[in-house]
């Protein structure tokens, strides 16, 4: 069975061996609704949104700590390319609450982020205004907590949020969506009891050349990466190493991590770890 539904700007599919029960669906459904009130910067109503204006401390939402700590790894491993608050940056460019995609100047993000953004299990403090992005692992946070109210459930599971997908108990055969043509796959892969997340430029791409990957350190969009593809066995690990692939240091974090992974140059040049297990057709 699958259920479809469209949830934090993107299109889910839940594939399990039997219908979902009512409160399985709710569970998801609670889950989803509580990550995005503590994580969206497009609500005005979020913690993070509550934190923008002036900074200040909030009890830490319960996903904080797993997922600072990697954005810790990922800014050392891209020497700063990766920061939790580029944010501003994003909405500089047109990304904004409004989606308004009208680009202004381009905005770097805090060099020193892990002064101004602080966190423990119980708090959450900003020193100075900034707007809290975890655009680059944060979907894949939520694939794993979606997953983890299902796991009682007999059979395969998958669970897809375009891009970011979690497969238990079983496999399925992802298509490489190639980064300049959605109609055709660069490659294909079999995933089994594992996590696999892409990113690419051409997703939320607007104006000339902007697109939602941005380098902190300049508030740049990327330009010599188009596409990347990350295996692990959680879907945050796979997402957050898919970022840190367009930038130097990435290869190196994922190699570490025992991550496979693919990424596709904006030349058309693709890059492989040594164990990737996909098929490629270039």
């Amino acid at each position: 069975m699958v259920w479809r539904f469209d949830a934090i700007g993107t299109r889910w599919e839940i594939e399990t061996a039997q219908p979902l029960s009512d409160d399985a669906a709710a569970a998801v459904t609670n889950t989803i609704d509580r990550f995005d009130s503590e994580w969206s910067r497009f609500r005005p109503d979020s913690v993070v949104s509550a934190l923008r204006t002036a900074g200040g401390a909030v009890s830490a939402p319960a996903d904080a700590s797993a997922m600072l700590d990697v954005y810790r790894a990922l800014s050392d491993a891209t020497g700063g390319a990766v920061n939790p608050l580029v944010g501003a940056g994003l909405e500089a460019l047109g990304y904004d609450a409004a989606l308004s995609l009208h680009a202004t100047t381009q905005r770097e993000a805090p060099a020193e982020w892990e002064r101004m953004l602080r966190w423990t299990a119980s708090e959450l403090t900003l020193l100075e205004p900034a707007v809290i992005d975890v655009g680059a692992l944060g979907k894949g946070r939520l694939v794993d907590l979606v997953m983890n109210e299902l796991g009682e459930i007999p059979g395969r599971i998958v669970v897809d949020a375009s891009g970011d997908l979690r497969v238990r108990r079983g496999a399925t055969r992802v298509a490489l969506e190639h980064p300049y043509d959605a109609t055709s796959a660069i490659g294909v892969v079999e995933i089994a009891d594992q996590a696999l997340c892409a990113s690419a430029i051409n997703r939320r791409a607007w104006g000339d050349g902007l697109h939602h990957v941005l380098d902190a350190r300049s508030g740049e969009p990327v330009r010599t990466c188009a596409a990347t593809w990350a295996i692990a066995d959680e879907a945050m690990i796979a997402d957050a190493i898919a970022t840190a692939l367009f930038f130097d240091g990435g290869a190196v974090l994922a190699d570490d991590w025992g991550v496979q992974w693919l990424r596709m140059s904006t030349d058309g040049r693709a890059e492989r770890s040594r164990g990737f297990p996909g098929e490629l057709f270039l």
